[in-house]
């Protein structure tokens, strides 16, 4: 008997330490997406990050999937940082572009605007902005409804968007930065006042402090031999003619211009710093996620270019910065404790005036001009004014309801814009989107088109620009939205919790990023998810 009773003791004792063994989830998810940044970067100034920064660190220590592509067209902000936290495209989550004209509404949207919510921390209208618009769930929302809303949630960028969409509609907050104020803010969506140590991250007026600093080059500038030489004329000066800059007139005057400088991404890692102390992430019996984009490469690349000795400068500002933030992390969460991701939401072109410089064609075209011609001829022939709506994300809206109140043929309408449009230069291929499954395109071209369609926001005739033309940036600088590999070529690395050394040179998507998250959290992937988990990275 005595025997019997010590068996089922030990039974006992075995099912109820059975039961009580959690699963294996990291303390810490930290998010991290690099606003425009090719892949390339990655090797092209490999040779100058640091042994111990950011990047040398990832992808020594880490798994990097080297041929990580976005599956979708326009390959812009909100539908990036969409795309990889929700695992989906526009066709399904919505967020068709930062700005969109919205049909139903007949009225040019933003990716995040929400009238119905105020600003939280200042008094300008640029916390009006919620999740509202994204139709589908993002990895954030999963870890939350895995948890029974136990993990903590935060989304930090300069940008809204690169801070609301990630987080999800179910984050316990987002923050970003008021351009008007020098401030963090948020939006009453997640908050009715901001935070004591938000309050706190304000009062030390950081902007300030780097505009005193200026940006001046972290090595001799004569070392900069991946670049181009300073001072380009198909360069853009929002800070002045060249290095070093002086920030100081921009004190107290003009706190957006933060932006276009790598202290930019500094002030959101110290904001994130800030987060995961004051708000104990990784430190909560569930999981946390932290999702962090950085903005300042985008505006750094936009105005001077791929090429350029900012963008160079940038990129080793932001190793040096990532390699305190993983300090930070190892200090704060414990080595192996956290799972990192970094990728990008786009890539983007060389500026059009470098590659002529070396005999590459290129070319910008001109929107405003092509709209103005087009609702004149089209005036003349069915007697309306500006039947064009508009043209954005490389698409042409028209006016539905007017077509629909005159009876017009909109066949016609379209074959009439279409036959303009392919007379332009720079316009490869321009047809009506409703039959694209009838157009003859290429089978690449023709996915990420038809992956970037919601009807109810997106045009209706598509343009595809030839290889290196813009739409826009006449005056200098470059942009993003289109198929090609220099916006669509993304870098993906991963590292940290369960993370072992290598690299894939398979195709990824986008896409799998999310579900990979879900499999390796053991928690369902995003209500729209469309990826595969990235079997190489959760063995």
């Amino acid at each position: 008997m005595q025997k019997l009773t010590a068996f089922f003791s030990a039974l006992f004792l075995f099912i109820s330490a059975g039961a009580q063994t959690d699963i294996a989830r990291p303390k810490l998810v930290v998010g991290i997406v690099v606003d425009q940044m090719r892949w390339d970067y990655l090797y092209r100034f490999y040779s100058r990050y640091e042994p111990n920064g950011g990047f040398k660190r990832l992808l020594n220590q880490g798994f990097s999937c080297e041929n990580t592509m976005i599956s979708y067209t326009p390959t812009v902000t909100a539908c990036g940082h969409t795309g990889i936290y929700t695992g989906s495209v526009p066709a399904i989550h919505g967020i068709t572009g930062n700005n969109w004209w919205d049909n139903n509404r007949n009225e040019n949207v933003y990716c995040t605007q929400d009238d119905s919510v105020k600003t939280i921390g200042s008094t300008t209208d640029l916390g009006k902005m919620s999740p509202r618009n994204l139709l589908v769930t993002t990895i954030c929302d999963e870890l939350r409804l895995a948890t029974n809303f136990k993990s903590k949630v935060i989304g930090i960028a300069l940008k809204d968007r690169g801070s609301i969409l990630p987080a999800g509609h179910s984050a316990n907050a987002a923050y970003w930065f008021d351009n008007k104020k020098g401030d963090w803010i948020s939006s009453s969506y997640y908050m009715s006042d901001l935070p004591q140590w938000v309050k706190e991250v304000n009062a030390k007026k950081m902007p300030d402090k780097y505009y005193e600093q200026g940006w001046n080059t972290v090595y001799p500038i004569s070392s900069y031999t991946q670049s181009t030489e300073d001072d380009k004329s198909y360069e853009n000066k929002p800070l002045g003619e060249k290095f070093p800059y002086d920030l100081k007139k921009f004190m107290g005057k003009n706190y957006g211009i933060l932006s276009a400088t790598p202290f930019g991404n500094t002030f959101t890692l110290e904001m994130s710093k800030a987060a995961v102390t004051a708000e104990h992430l990784g430190q909560n019996a569930a999981t946390d996620f932290l999702a962090v984009s950085l903005s300042s490469s985008d505006y750094i690349g936009h105005n001077f270019g791929p090429n350029s000795v900012e963008a160079e400068d940038g990129f080793l500002r932001l190793d040096k910065d990532l390699g305190d933030f993983l300090n930070f992390l190892n200090e704060k969460i414990g080595e192996g404790k956290y799972l990192v991701f970094l990728s990008a939401d786009h890539g983007a072109a060389h500026v059009p005036g470098f590659a002529k410089e070396h005999n590459i064609p290129a070319g910008n075209l001109s929107v405003k001009p092509i709209i103005e011609a087009l609702n004149a001829i089209l005036k003349k022939k069915y007697k309306l004014d500006e039947l064009i709506s508009d043209i954005t994300n490389y698409q042409v809206y028209l006016d539905h309801k007017a077509i629909n109140a005159s009876n017009i043929n909109q066949q016609e309408l379209q074959n009439s814009i279409i036959n303009y449009l392919l007379q332009q230069k720079g316009i490869e291929r321009a047809f009506a989107l409703e039959s694209i499954s009838e157009t003859s395109l290429q089978a690449k071209q023709k996915e990420m088109i038809t992956n970037g369609y919601y009807p109810n926001r997106s045009g209706d005739i598509q343009i595809i620009l030839q290889p290196q033309w813009l739409e826009g940036f006449e005056n200098g600088g470059t942009t993003h939205g289109l198929w090609n590999p220099y916006d669509a070529h993304i870098p993906l690395l991963w590292y940290g919790w369960n993370i072992k050394q290598g690299k894939t040179n398979r195709e990824i998507n986008m896409t799998d990023i999310a579900p990979t998250l879900a499999a390796m959290l053991h928690i369902q992937m995003p209500s729209g998810s469309i990826g595969k988990v990235i079997e190489e990275v959760v063995k």
